[in-house]
C-alpha cells in the first residue's frame, strides 16, 4: 500500500451558501452565511468574501447572531457543537459542545444565557426543540451542557420555527398542524387544518414569522396561499386572514424589524413585500433569477436578502433595488459538460444556470461570470423540454470554445447545435463564431480540439456521435481579396468503422495520433492524411475512456472497458502492455505530467489510484475518498508549482486534482505542508514589506529588510533611540491583536501603556551624551582642520614645484593656527569693499 498520510480530502470552494438563511451584522457592513464546514463573512458593499470562521468538523447548520452582543455570533454544526465567535476579528470566543447533530438555532434577547437548537433524538428519531443553557465560565471549551425541552416533535428546517413578541411563546409548523408554546405558562396549543381544500390543493404549512410587537404567527403553505393568525392565545377563538399571491408553495417569511413589512418568497423568482395592516397593498421585485429559498432582513432595516435555488444571495436595499449579488457554484442535477480548465483564465468551467456555462475561480471561491450558450429564455415549468448545454470543449491556448446543445421532444426528433466561441479580448468573453444545425444525425458522445494548430488563425475540432460517424471541422481562412469574410468552419473529414457507434475520441499530446473508440475497437488516424493508421486489440468490452501518455509516457495509450478492465497499450509495437481488472468510472491524465488518475467504485465507495502508465507500481492510492461514484474529476494547474519531497505527495507538485462528489461537493486533496502554510496565512497579521515604515509597525516589531540593513546601524543617527522602543513586546502584542469590547477601560490601560513606550534616562548618561556630542564636533573640526591642511599643502605644493622649475625658494607649509585663521578670514563679510571700488 503506498503510503497517504500526508494527503487528506477537503472540500475546496463551491460550497452551498443558501443551505441555511444569511445573517446581516446591525451595522449593514457584513453578511454571514453558512458555507459547509465554515462560515463566510462577505462585506455587503463589495460582494468579497473577507474571511472564514473555521472550526467545525461537520457541516454547519445555522448561524445566528448574538442578542447582547452586536459583534459576537453563535454557530451550529452537525458536529454536536455550538461555537461563539467574533466575526469581525475572526476569534473563536467559546465552544459549547451538545453532544447530539444540531439542524438548527434560535435566540431571544430576553432569554439570556439560553439559545435554543434542534437536535435529533436517534432513541425517538424525531427533532426536538430544547434550550440550552450557557454557562458563564472561563474556559474555552464547555461540555455536559444542561438541556431542557421545549416542544418534543418540530420539523428539521430552519423556517418551520419562529419566536414571538419578546420572546413569550414560539411558534412550530410541521406538515398539516400549527403548535404555538407559551414560556411564561409552560402550554402549547395545536392548530390542526385539514389535509386539501375545497379545491383539491394541499393546505401543508412551509415556513412561519412572528410579528416583532404584535401577537401575530403568519404562516406559508404549499398551495401559495399565507395565513395570518390572531388570537391563538385562546384555542377556541383563534382566527386567520388569508393573503394569496404564489401561484406554488411559499418558501420563506420574514417581517420587518418595526413589523411594517412582511416580506414572501417562493419559486415564481419574485420578492413580494405585504403592506401590515394593509394586505391589498404590495411591492414586488420581479425576476431575481431562481427559485427564492430564504427571506431574511438586516436588524436596522436597511437591507433584505434573499437565498436562491441557484446557490446566490441577492442583497436588496430597502427601496426594493438589488444592490449587490454574491454567487456561488450553481450546482444543478448534473453536470453533463464534465469538469473542464479554462487554459486562459484558469477558472473551473461546467453547466450553470439552465442553458449556461458558469466560469468558476477556485482560487477565490467566487464566480467570475456566466456564458449563455443557449441564448434563450428558460422558462421554469414541470416537463417542459428545452435546450441543455451537453458538450463543451476549450483549444490549448483558450482562445476557442465550442459547445453542444440539445433538445429532445417525446413527438419530434432530436434538435442538435453545435456553437464555435471566439475569446474576445476586448470584452473578456467568449463571442459565437459559427452555428451549425443539425452537424450529426443523433447525440454526440465525445468532443475535443486537436492540440498542435498549424498557427493561431486555424484549429481542428473532432467530434463523435452515435450515428456511428466522427466528423473532423475544420477551421479555414478566405483569401486575402476576400479576408472582409473572416475565418468559417466546415466540415473536412467524416470516418466510421464498420458501422459501429464511436463513445470516445482523444488526440495525442503532439497532435499527430488521433484515438477513436468504436465500441470494443481502438483505431487510430493520422490528422495530416486522416487516414487509418492501425486498429488494437484488447480484452472484451466497450472502450468508455482513452487517454495518451504525456512527456516519457507518450507511447503508451490507456483506455478502460466496460468490462470493467483497465489497459495500456504500447504505440510502438501496437500491442497490450498489461491490463487490470478495476471497475474504473473515470480516467483522466494530467496535462503537465506523465500522471493519470483512476476513480474505481468499490462498495458503494470510490476509491482513488494514481499512476504512470509506465509503472506497475501505482504512485498514490487512497481507499474511499468519497461515498457514491465520481463521474467529474480534472486536473487543475498549480500558478507555482510545490515542491513535496515526499514521493506519494509529488504528483500534487504540478496540478491539482479536483472531483465532484455524489452530492455534488467539489473536493480536492492536500497534503499536510500545504494545509499548515494555509492555515497559518490566515491566523498572522500580513504586512506590505513595500509599506513605509510607521510608528505603528514600530510597535508591532516589524523591520523593513532591504539592502541597507546590510550596514551597520549604529551609523544611523536614531539607532540609539530605536534600540530602547519596545519592539514586538509581548505586552504590546496582546494589547493589539486583543479585540477592544473585551479588553478593560482605556483610563485603565492608558498610564501602563504609555510607561511601556517611555525612554529611561538617567543622570549618568546625561554627561556621557554631552561628552559624547563634544567629542564628535572636535572629531568634526580636526577632520576639517586636516582637510584644510592638506588643501593648503597641494596648494603650497603646486607652486613650490613650479618655484623650483624657475630656481625660485619654496613657500614654506601653512601650520594649524594659520589653516584656522585663514578658514576665519573667509568668512569674513566683505561687502563693503564694493563701496570703496565704485567711482
Amino acid at each position: 500500500m503506498v503510503e497517504h498520510a500526508n494527503i487528506r480530502v477537503v472540500h475546496r470552494g463551491g460550497s452551498k451558501i443558501n443551505f441555511r438563511a444569511p445573517v446581516v451584522s446591525h451595522d449593514s457592513k457584513f453578511l454571514l452565511c453558512a458555507s459547509g464546514e465554515c462560515v463566510k463573512v462577505y462585506s455587503t458593499a463589495t460582494e468579497e468574501c473577507i474571511h472564514e470562521l473555521r472550526g467545525h468538523t461537520d457541516l454547519v447548520t445555522g448561524v445566528l447572531l448574538k442578542p447582547s452582543n452586536h459583534l459576537q455570533v453563535y454557530s451550529c454544526s452537525a458536529d454536536g457543537s455550538v461555537r461563539l465567535w467574533d466575526f469581525a476579528d475572526c476569534i473563536l470566543i467559546k465552544t459549547y459542545f451538545v453532544g447530539h447533530p444540531i439542524s438548527a438555532i434560535y435566540a431571544s434577547a430576553h432569554h439570556d444565557g439560553v439559545v435554543f437548537v434542534v437536535i435529533h433524538d436517534q432513541r425517538t428519531e424525531l427533532f426536538q426543540l430544547v434550550a440550552l443553557h450557557l454557562p458563564q465560565s472561563g474556559e474555552q471549551i464547555v461540555e455536559g451542557l444542561e438541556l431542557s425541552a421545549v416542544l418534543p416533535d418540530v420539523s428539521a428546517s430552519p423556517e418551520s420555527i419562529a419566536f414571538g413578541r419578546g420572546g413569550e411563546y414560539a411558534a412550530s409548523v410541521k406538515g398539516v398542524h400549527l403548535g404555538v408554546y407559551f414560556f411564561k405558562k409552560s402550554k402549547a396549543f395545536s392548530f390542526p387544518l385539514k389535509l386539501d381544500n375545497k379545491k383539491g390543493r394541499k393546505n401543508t404549512f412551509t415556513c412561519v414569522a412572528c410579528h416583532p410587537k404584535d401577537d401575530v404567527i403568519a404562516t406559508g403553505h404549499e398551495d401559495g396561499k399565507i395565513r395570518l393568525w390572531r388570537n391563538f392565545n385562546h384555542k377556541k377563538e383563534y382566527t386567520y386572514l388569508t393573503l394569496h399571491w404564489h401561484h406554488n408553495a411559499v418558501s420563506s417569511l420574514c417581517f420587518t424589524p418595526e413589523g411594517s413589512n412582511l416580506l414572501s418568497g417562493g419559486v415564481e423568482s419574485v420578492l413580494v413585500q405585504w403592506k401590515y395592516g394593509q394586505e391589498s397593498q404590495r411591492d414586488f421585485l420581479p425576476r431575481l433569477g431562481a427559485t427564492i429559498t430564504h427571506v431574511t432582513v438586516s436588524p436596522d432595516g436597511a437591507l433584505f436578502c434573499t437565498s436562491h435555488a441557484d446557490n446566490k444571495i441577492t442583497i436588496i436595499k430597502s427601496c426594493v433595488k438589488v444592490s449587490a449579488v454574491i454567487q456561488g457554484l450553481v450546482k444543478g442535477e448534473r453536470v453533463a459538460t464534465d469538469l473542464l480548465v479554462d487554459p486562459r483564465s484558469k477558472a473551473l468551467v461546467l453547466n450553470g444556470k439552465p442553458g449556461h456555462l458558469q466560469f468558476y475561480s477556485i482560487q477565490r471561491d467566487k464566480l467570475l461570470f456566466n456564458l449563455d450558450i443557449v441564448q434563450q429564455e428558460h422558462i421554469h415549468q414541470l416537463g417542459l423540454q428545452q435546450f441543455e448545454v451537453v458538450r463543451a470543449a476549450f483549444d490549448a491556448a483558450g482562445e476557442r470554445l465550442a459547445t453542444v446543445e440539445e433538445r429532445k421532444q417525446k413527438a419530434a426528433e432530436l434538435e442538435l447545435h453545435l456553437k464555435l466561441w471566439m475569446f474576445d479580448p476586448q470584452t473578456q468573453s467568449f463571442v459565437l463564431d459559427t452555428s451549425i444545425s443539425a452537424p450529426h444525425e443523433a447525440g454526440i458522445t465525445a468532443m475535443c480540439f486537436c492540440p498542435a494548430a498549424a498557427d493561431h488563425q486555424t484549429a481542428t475540432l473532432v467530434s463523435a456521435s452515435k450515428d456511428g460517424h466522427f466528423k473532423v471541422w475544420q477551421q479555414t481562412v478566405p483569401p486575402t481579396h476576400t479576408q472582409d469574410e473572416g475565418p468559417s468552419w466546415s466540415c473536412d473529414f467524416v470516418g466510421s468503422y464498420h458501422g459501429l457507434a464511436p463513445q470516445c475520441c482523444c488526440f495525442s499530446a503532439d497532435g499527430s495520433l488521433l484515438a477513436v473508440g468504436f465500441q470494443e475497437v481502438v483505431t487510430l488516424w493520422s490528422p495530416a492524411t486522416w487516414e487509418l493508421q492501425t486498429t488494437l486489440s484488447q480484452p472484451p468490452g466497450d472502450i468508455r475512456d482513452l487517454c495518451f501518455g504525456r512527456l516519457s509516457c507518450s507511447k503508451y495509450l490507456v483506455g478502460t472497458t466496460a468490462k470493467n478492465l483497465l489497459c495500456c497499450w504500447n504505440l510502438l509495437t501496437c500491442s497490450l502492455e498489461w491490463s487490470t481488472s478495476m471497475d474504473v468510472s473515470l480516467l483522466l491524465s494530467d496535462p503537465l505530467a506523465e500522471n493519470m488518475a483512476a476513480f474505481c467504485s468499490l462498495g458503494g465507495c470510490t476509491d482513488l489510484f494514481v499512476f504512470k502508465p509506465c509503472e506497475p507500481r501505482p504512485l498514490f492510492c487512497q481507499k474511499a475518498v468519497c461515498p457514491g461514484k465520481v463521474t467529474r474529476a480534472v486536473f487543475s494547474p498549480r500558478e507555482a508549482m510545490q515542491e513535496s519531497c515526499d514521493e506519494s505527495c509529488q504528483w500534487l507538485n504540478r496540478s491539482q486534482l479536483y472531483f465532484l462528489s455524489q452530492h455534488m461537493d467539489l473536493m480536492t486533496f492536500i497534503t499536510k505542508a500545504e494545509e499548515k502554510q494555509l492555515m497559518a496565512s490566515n491566523k498572522q497579521l500580513a504586512i506590505d514589506d513595500t509599506v513605509a515604515m510607521t510608528p505603528f509597525q514600530l510597535l508591532l516589531g516589524q523591520r523593513r529588510r532591504g539592502a541597507g540593513d546590510d550596514l551597520d546601524q549604529s551609523d544611523h543617527p536614531d539607532s540609539a533611540v530605536r534600540a530602547q522602543l519596545p519592539q514586538g513586546s509581548a505586552a504590546v502584542k496582546e494589547l493589539l491583536q486583543t479585540p477592544a469590547h473585551v479588553l478593560p477601560a482605556a483610563t485603565f490601560l492608558c498610564s501602563i501603556f504609555v510607561q511601556s513606550l517611555l525612554i529611561s534616562v538617567t543622570d549618568s548618561s546625561k554627561p556621557k551624551h554631552v561628552e559624547e556630542e563634544m567629542e564628535s564636533e572636535k572629531e568634526e573640526e580636526d577632520s576639517s582642520d586636516e582637510e584644510e591642511m592638506e588643501t593648503g599643502a597641494v596648494g603650497a605644493e603646486r607652486p613650490s614645484m613650479e618655484a623650483s622649475e624657475a630656481a625660485e625658494p619654496a613657500a614654506p607649509a601653512m601650520t594649524r593656527a594659520q589653516a584656522r585663521e585663514l578658514r576665519r578670514v573667509k568668512k569674513l563679510e566683505r561687502g563693503w569693499l564694493s563701496s570703496l571700488l565704485d567711482p
